[in-house]
């Protein structure tokens, strides 16, 4: 029996798969940016802690946002081992889990738009390249959390034409005080409030001042992300995470404009990750 998890900052999809047999489990995402190993526990315990594969998985191979060192992955790893005891825990950047799920072992560039972004290149086996993800607060270009910021900007600083400006009003009637409340005074995690606001971009995508705000966030994405990467005019572009899958046509814009090849868009990585480990120790066996 395994266990694979992909875990960003809003949720957490977890599978458990035994012989053909998969099953699929969702918790709250873990971000050990923003929860302590303790935390981390809890979580993983109410969900799994009386769960047969608590004492059953061999192994549990976890891909999670925030995963970039060895302090913050030891929190991950420290928290399931304490659950799954006779496992062999393995935590990993969630950046190769976009790219063993979209690229498998072939060469390319995976880029994940959710909550947050990131990026990196790919050579079929190992991450070789990364341009740094600077988080929500200064960098996430493209993402949900971004994509939130705008928004936000556009209702404090009076640019929304009126008509957006009307559906907005109703869509959050607590108006200023309520989303500064939302920003700075929640106990929740900011960047997850900020991305929140991508349910008005979907409601209203067909409004070009949408469609505009979408296209900047993507194009900076892309320029300032994806194009540093050596061959990435050549290599196909695939995409993981909500954001990217529900506007992938915005996306494929900004690519076509720039000689760029898509890939493919996945909202959930999660089985072709669990399709991939599977391979892999068929492989050795």
């Amino acid at each position: 029996m395994i266990i694979v998890v992909d875990s960003g900052s809003t949720k957490a999809d977890w599978q458990i798969a035994q012989g053909d047999q998969v099953e699929t489990i969702h918790t709250q995402g873990l971000n050990p940016v923003f929860l302590t190993e303790e935390e981390v526990f809890e979580v993983v315990s109410a969900a799994l802690g009386g769960h047969p594969s608590a004492e059953l998985a061999e192994a549990v191979f976890f891909y999670g946002a925030g995963c970039w060192d060895a302090g913050r992955s030891g929190r991950i790893q420290g928290a399931l081992q304490r659950v799954f005891r006779n496992a062999s825990v393995t935590v990993e950047h969630d950046l190769l889990g976009a790219a063993r799920a979209t690229c498998g072992n072939d060469p390319g560039i995976a880029c994940i738009i959710g909550t947050g972004s990131n990026t990196c290149l790919y050579d079929g086996v190992s991450v070789t390249d990364n341009v740094t993800n600077l988080g929500y607060l200064i960098g996430d270009e493209g993402s949900g959390t971004w994509l939130g910021k705008a928004l936000i900007r556009a209702y404090f600083y009076r640019e929304m034409p009126p008509d957006v400006r009307s559906w907005f009003d109703e869509a959050y009637p607590g108006g200023e005080s309520a989303i500064l409340d939302g920003v700075y005074a929640t106990d929740d995690t900011p960047n997850v409030y900020l991305a929140s606001f991508t349910r008005f971009f979907s409601k209203h995508k067909s409004h070009l001042f949408i469609q505009k705000l979408l296209y900047d966030a993507f194009a900076l994405f892309i320029d300032r992300h994806v194009r540093k990467y050596k061959g990435h005019i050549h290599l196909p572009i695939h995409f993981i995470g909500s954001v990217a899958y529900y506007f992938q046509d915005v996306l494929e814009v900004v690519l076509a404009e720039r000689n760029m090849q898509p890939g493919i868009f996945i909202q959930k990585p999660i089985d072709n990750l669990t399709a991939y480990h599977k391979g892999h120790i068929l492989q050795m066996q």
